[in-house]
């Protein structure tokens, strides 16, 4: 029997890949290289419920206090074995072995914790104490329904500061395609107002999935809403730094997950030049 390799890759995204509670290093295919990870999630709780999510046991709600302390510990510890222990050599493939973010992701909504703004400063010291990467990103992969609350504006203030990066998440521009995918009645206005506050803090991009579902593509009504949306963006002046366009890579945990396939690579193609064609930059992960 052949031996399974203990090397991580962009099909596995175990948050479980170090034993740590808030740390876990990615290979991420958006960032090209390991992602160290911070899920402030680990209830497994999200205030939406995306039909492609990889998360197990997923229940509503929002992240549970976190140990400030421990976070802390975590990632020092895993950045020292990162820089100087053998994680690199044993756990990634030689040519990912760089850091390209500190990523805060998870197992559910990351704004959802209260102590976000403090977290945001967390890193910021932690940081400081490593010879990392100058242009190392700090990233919040987010669907954007908190970023309109103080605490987290206060926190888009420091990320600023630390070479931020926000990734929000739209997959659907339509009420029925939002409520179907992610589960959410966050109207489009909100998302329109949220995104504005988005960019006028750090660079955004927005970030969608998309996928057959029960062997059909997004419908011509969901994409042209989307392109449509996009152009309403253009027309306020509303600058996204682009488009994080990507298929379905694991395997879901949801209910609908047997109703789920990638797209055909020809559609993706053709969605993404649509997008381009609005002198929108795309980053494309079939």
């Amino acid at each position: 029997m052949q031996q399974k390799s203990n090397l991580l890759n962009t099909s596995d995204h175990n948050r479980n890949a170090a034993g740590l509670t808030y740390v876990y290093p990615v290979i991420s295919r958006r960032a090209g290289g390991v992602s160290i990870g911070i899920n402030l999630n680990p209830n497994n709780a999200c205030n939406w419920r995306c039909i492609y999510c990889q998360v197990p046991n997923l229940k509503r709600g929002v992240a549970p206090p976190i140990d400030l302390v421990k976070l802390e510990t975590e990632l020092r510890g895993f950045l020292n074995e990162l820089l100087y222990g053998n994680f690199m050599q044993d756990k990634v493939p030689p040519e990912v072995r760089k850091i390209s973010d500190i990523a805060l992701s998870g197992n559910g909504e990351p704004t959802s914790a209260k102590e976000f703004e403090q977290i945001i400063e967390l890193i910021g010291r932690v940081k400081q104490d490593f010879h990392l990467p100058s242009d190392l990103k700090l990233v919040l992969i987010t669907n954007g329904s908190f970023i309109d609350r103080p605490y987290v504006v206060a926190s888009l203030k420091h990320m600023a500061k630390m070479n931020g990066e926000i990734w929000f998440k739209l997959d659907s521009a339509t009420s029925k395609g939002r409520l179907q995918i992610n589960n959410t009645r966050m109207s489009m206005k909100r998302v329109f107002d949220n995104l504005k506050l988005a960019t006028s803090y750090c660079p955004t991009w927005l970030q969608t999935c998309v996928f057959n579902q029960n062997g059909q593509p997004p419908s011509d009504e969901e994409t042209l809403s989307y392109l449509e949306f996009i152009q309403v963006l253009q027309q306020n002046e509303i600058a996204l730094q682009g488009v994080m366009l990507y298929g379905i890579e694991r395997t879901s945990y949801q209910p609908e997950a047997s109703t789920l396939t990638k797209v055909d690579e020809s559609w993706f193609i053709a969605f993404a030049d649509k997008i381009k064609a609005l002198g929108i930059k795309v980053r494309q992960n079939f």
